[in-house]
């Protein structure tokens, strides 16, 4: 596989894994709160955190295509990381940042 091709599914990967874990912190209420400044409606955390999984998971798999299996999961783990730090510093410093994420939803009073 050609490294530029490799490089850009890694981006894909690490991008997957910032979505992902963005998904998974906006299914959380306190979280939600942050970012709507109100809660959201009953079914939608559960959406979230299906979208979390799939993107973590999207994630794993692009990991594979490149490189192989001890390789791949090394590198998953560490886009797992960055994706947590990441999230987790836009939530303490810009929250509603995270409104990008889902753009569908709607905080209920």
């Amino acid at each position: 596989m050609p490294d530029a091709m490799a490089g850009c599914l890694l981006l894909a990967a690490l991008l997957s894994s910032l979505a992902g874990m963005g998904w998974l912190a906006l299914s959380m209420q306190p979280h939600a709160q942050q970012v709507w400044a109100r809660g959201c409606s009953r079914h939608t955390p559960g959406l979230l955190r299906l979208l979390g999984a799939v993107g973590l998971v999207v994630a794993l798999a692009l990991c594979l295509v490149v490189d192989h299996a001890s390789m791949a999961v090394l590198v998953w783990v560490m886009s797992l990381v960055a994706g947590a730090l990441t999230t987790a510093f836009v939530l303490t410093w810009r929250a509603h940042w995270l409104r990008l994420l889902a753009p569908w939803v709607r905080a209920v009073h």
